[in-house]
């Protein structure tokens, strides 16, 4: 079967023409997406392959990730790669109003609330590749020395958020910020997973009613 082409389309039909000659505004949403595509396959056009997957993806096309655009046939991973870049590229534009964490002072407005808590709390905040807060999740509530924090409860919530990084935080209901050795052995012990797991730690910060404490800042962060 003869290969589709985009170019033989007249240029008034041709997505990259049209984009120049009028603006991204005046394409269909298959025509900006044929763009990205760049080229079909055998028998679809670029074009063609668009709309089956928007056809396939509706309104959900945003959250498709790599292996879900692998689904379709003509589809292989440099081309689904280039569209989850877009698609991510342009969400972290769009939600530039979302501060990223830069500093250890950064993650307070998101942890405060466990400061003067009489119990210990030990959160995960997960981030994305450009260190903004995806979420804060609660791991455990009680001593560390009497309720371990394990791997699977900090990460199973970062897998799910597909997070690039997290960062730990817990509270000292005594008002001491100096880790203990406790608190350094489960540090220890969540880095060396992250590493496993692809998502890297990047601070582990203890707070508490009379301030806080990155240990990474301190230089204690394995």
């Amino acid at each position: 079967m003869k290969r589709k082409r985009i170019k033989d389309l007249p240029n008034f039909q041709r997505p990259r023409e049209k984009l120049l000659e009028r603006g991204p505004q005046a394409l269909t949403d298959a025509e900006l997406l044929a763009i990205l595509l760049r080229t079909g396959v055998e028998g679809k056009s670029a074009l063609d392959l668009a709309k089956k997957i928007l056809e396939k993806a509706g309104p959900e096309l945003h959250r498709w990730q790599v292996e879900d655009f692998r689904q379709i046939p003509g589809i292989g991973e440099a081309k689904a790669s280039q569209i989850v870049a877009a698609f991510e590229l342009a969400r972290r534009f769009f939600q530039r109003g979302r501060p990223a964490i830069q500093e250890p002072k950064d993650v307070l407005p998101y942890v405060q609330h466990i400061a003067d808590k009489r119990q210990e709390y030990f959160l995960c905040l997960t981030l994305n590749g450009a260190h903004e807060v995806i979420k804060t999740r609660v791991v455990t509530v009680g001593l560390l020395d009497s309720s371990p924090v394990h791997p699977r409860e900090v990460f199973a919530g970062a897998i799910a958020d597909r997070a690039a990084a997290v960062i730990l935080v817990h509270n000292h209901p005594s008002g001491n910020l100096e880790p203990s050795p406790e608190d350094l052995a489960i540090t220890r012990q969540l880095v060396e997973a992250g590493k496993i797991l692809g998502i890297e730690v990047l601070d582990h910060i203890i707070v508490s009613r009379t301030g806080f404490l990155s240990l990474k800042q301190e230089g204690m962060l394995p």
